[in-house]
């Protein structure tokens, strides 16, 4: 029996119940009915209710989720020298889309400075104030002045770019679409709500880019899963804005044969609260994380018809091995326990595959880049998307 998930306090629940109104005056307004993936932009995202644009802590030990950049500076160390590499090669700067707490920026232009490889300008683009704050703040905790003079935040993509994209958890956290094949019907399945309390609705789709997109994947029956169409469109809005570059994604997913495998019929859909996870979207509306896997044959294929290159697909492991993890775990002598042992444990969540080693995946695409990324160098996948 799974264990119940921790209550929250009267504070966040009078927020949680704002957000709900909101988003039952959403669904009135729209006739009793909205697709999931608008439900989710609303539970994620409305300005000072969702759960990405609020005020309580999600990253790290006291918040919902752990990204690698909370576990652990090796990641950022080690990315560092992917970045370099790309930096180098295109004389340009750095663009990170949604920041999280911001210690991967602070982890990668501190392990720059130290490689000599620092760009002119560090981009982040937020579309959170709230999460902005925190970024600004952290930075200057981490970052010495000459450093943090280097960052700067957008509210919008550029219209021209060059140097290098990089995304960490971010395509997880798009809005997505969730359909439903029963006998020979395709459904969407919506969210309702009566009395306060939100529930499942399905319709029938018959029309449009998500039956397309839907129809061409040749689902089994009686399957449910998830669709993004977020996600190609925002690598089309990045492909629009590259002249020089590499975009490098970093995420949890599968290819699109294992994503909607016969065996996955539920879906990946998932939910973080205070760290644990559970199915359930509708609990805590604006207190709780709602994620999907990501598909990467359709982040690889957007990219392809909007002509950028794919320039690599592994695991994270192999990524982060490539780019010298274990060389960097050097520097931390063995002889010094405790410290030595922190480490490695970290080292550890980072690479098993019982952890984060094989769900993660990366992918890069690029324009107008075309020395091989030392990232991919062993262990490349890219022919199994």
């Amino acid at each position: 029996m799974a264990a119940p998930l921790p209550t929250p306090d009267s504070e966040a629940l009078a927020h949680s119940q704002q957000l709900v109104q909101l988003i039952q005056n959403e669904i009135e307004k729209a006739g009793g009915w909205i697709d999931f993936a608008h439900y989710m932009h609303l539970a994620l995202y409305s300005p000072g209710l969702g759960y990405y644009s609020a005020g309580s802590r999600k990253f790290g030990g006291a918040g919902d989720f752990v990204t690698a950049p909370e576990i652990s500076s090796l990641f950022g160390q080690t990315l560092a020298r992917q970045v370099a590499q790309v930096l180098q090669q295109t004389q340009g700067n750095i663009l990170e889309l949604g920041a999280g707490s911001g210690k991967l920026c602070a982890q990668l232009l501190l392990e720059l400075q130290q490689l000599e490889a620092l760009p002119q300008q560090y981009f982040i683009l937020e579309v959170s104030a709230y999460l902005r704050e925190v970024q600004q703040q952290a930075l200057q905790h981490m970052l010495p002045t000459d450093l943090t003079a280097r960052v700067q935040w957008l509210d919008e993509l550029p219209p021209t770019f060059r140097g290098l994209v990089l995304a960490n958890e971010v395509l997880d956290a798009l809005p997505v679409h969730i359909i439903k094949t029963r006998e020979q019907e395709l459904q969407e399945l919506g969210v309702t709500c009566s009395s306060g309390t939100f529930g499942w609705q399905a319709r029938q789709v018959s029309s449009g880019k998500l039956q397309k997109r839907a129809l061409e994947l040749n689902l089994p029956p009686d399957f449910q899963t998830e669709l993004n169409l977020a996600a190609p469109a925002l690598v089309s809005s990045l492909s629009a804005m590259l002249q020089h570059g590499v975009i490098l994604l970093i995420d949890y997913g599968f290819p699109r044969h294992e994503y909607y495998h016969a065996q996955r019929s539920a879906g990946t859909l998932m939910c973080h609260y205070r760290h644990y996870a559970h199915s359930d979207p509708f609990l805590y509306p604006g207190l709780q994380d709602i994620t999907a896997h990501v598909e990467f044959t359709a982040v690889a294929e957007a990219g392809v018809a909007n002509s950028l290159n794919l320039l690599g697909f592994s695991s994270q492991a192999q990524f982060l091995i490539n780019c010298g993890i274990t060389q960097l775990l050097q520097r931390y002598s063995p002889s010094e326990m405790m410290a030595y042992a922190a480490v490695a444990a970290q080292a550890q969540k980072l690479l098993s595959p019982t952890e984060m080693g094989e769900l993660f995946k990366v992918i890069a695409l690029g324009r107008d880049y075309a020395n091989p990324l030392i990232g991919f160098r062993q262990g490349d996948k890219r022919h199994k998307l």
